[in-house]
């Protein structure tokens, strides 16, 4: 029994266009609506909310909104980036390119990983479509790991906000401390060669099916192939997507400033911990959390604290623990979270020292 829910089989359900023009045709259409749907779901819970009265700003009517729209655009970008990435890689050969990529400086990929991320907006949870492409298609596990930390942790509207709140100083220490934290720890998980550790349905997919047969593929077949990867993959953790989004609705924009301020002030010398400890069950962009870390700098919070409770809240959420405990495995998941979260916290006690 299929778990992919009836329309988006239907969706998904594989045509199959006689001719190369046809299947471009097909591409096109496909093309459109997408890009249509995520217009559509950029707009359209705010347009029914401020039709029915309702007052995003308040907790209630903003975890709904925040679930509705979140839910779609995760289950979208799935959608679109795993037929597009799987698209593409029929057009490859996946030993090919993982000897390729091996074969370069492993410092070269992970900056470029760690550049990718940057300029990819994605919130946590929104970079793992990318994610599980880049694994499917044989990128180094390091590399795309990078890439999952550094896409939360650093975008040009974040750096925006954050000059304007703390002043360049300041974001050029987040910046750089982000990704390099990112580049340093794609390294060690390329050093200890935990590729085994990724869910086997990844890999074994209809696209590496169809490269394995090797000869002349049609457009016609990788667009079948791609459409049958997308179908494995979301039927895999579409209900997992709702789930972790659902759990981050309730918690959305919940931070009890007041409590962390009293708390986690300058004379406590585990604030750091605290924070980071308690970012990683938020969920939130980095443009989300931005005011509240500013904020909490306003009523006195040290400066490294509130950068680590940043790093926290924004690369590490419960949300992205659900989903992408669908993908890898416990010791890997574990290392993941505990080696980022461990990093954060050493890069907060630092910024205490250098801005006291």
């Amino acid at each position: 029994m299929s778990l992919t829910p009836p329309k988006l089989r239907s969706t998904l359900r594989p045509l199959h266009p006689e001719t190369r023009g046809g299947a471009v045709a097909w591409l096109t259409v496909a093309a459109l609506i997408w890009a249509g749907l995520y217009w559509l779901n950029e707009n359209l819970w705010s347009w029914i909310f401020a039709g029915l009265g309702l007052d995003t700003s308040e907790h209630i009517p903003g975890a709904v909104h925040f679930f509705f729209y979140d839910s779609a655009k995760v289950l979208l970008l799935l959608v679109g980036m795993i037929f597009v990435i799987g698209l593409f890689r029929t057009a490859l050969n996946a030993e090919r390119v993982r000897d390729y990529l091996l074969g370069k400086p492993l410092a070269l990929a992970l900056v470029l990983a760690a550049a990718l991320g940057a300029v990819t907006p994605f919130c946590s949870c929104s970079s793992i479509p990318l994610f599980i492409g880049f694994v499917a298609a044989g990128v180094p596990l390091g590399v795309t790991l990078t890439f999952l930390l550094a896409s939360p942790l650093v975008n040009e509207v974040a750096v925006v906000m954050l000059a304007q709140s703390f002043g360049w100083q300041v974001t050029l220490a987040y910046v750089a401390s982000g990704l390099l934290m990112a580049i340093l720890l794609g390294a060690l998980f390329t050093r200890l060669q935990l590729e085994d550790q990724v869910k086997d349905f990844v890999r074994n997919t209809p696209v590496a099916k169809l490269q394995a047969e090797g000869g002349t593929i049609t457009l016609a077949r990788r667009i079948d192939a791609a459409q049958g990867e997308t179908r494995e993959i979301v039927g895999r953790v579409w209900k997992w997507v709702l789930v972790g989004v659902g759990i981050g609705a309730l918690i959305h924009g919940w931070v009890p400033a007041d409590w962390l301020a009293a708390h986690a002030g300058r004379d406590n010398p585990l604030a750091v911990v605290l924070v980071t400890a308690l970012g990683v069950p938020l969920y939130s962009n980095a443009a989300g959390v931005i005011p509240i870390a500013e904020a909490l700098w306003a009523k006195g919070m040290a400066t490294g604290t509130v950068l680590a409770f940043m790093m926290g809240t924004v690369a590490l959420s419960f949300p992205e623990f659900i989903l992408l405990k669908q993908v890898l495995k416990p010791k890997l998941l574990a290392f993941f979270f505990g080696s980022a979260a461990v990093s954060i916290m050493l890069l907060g006690f630092l910024f205490n020292l250098i801005f006291p």
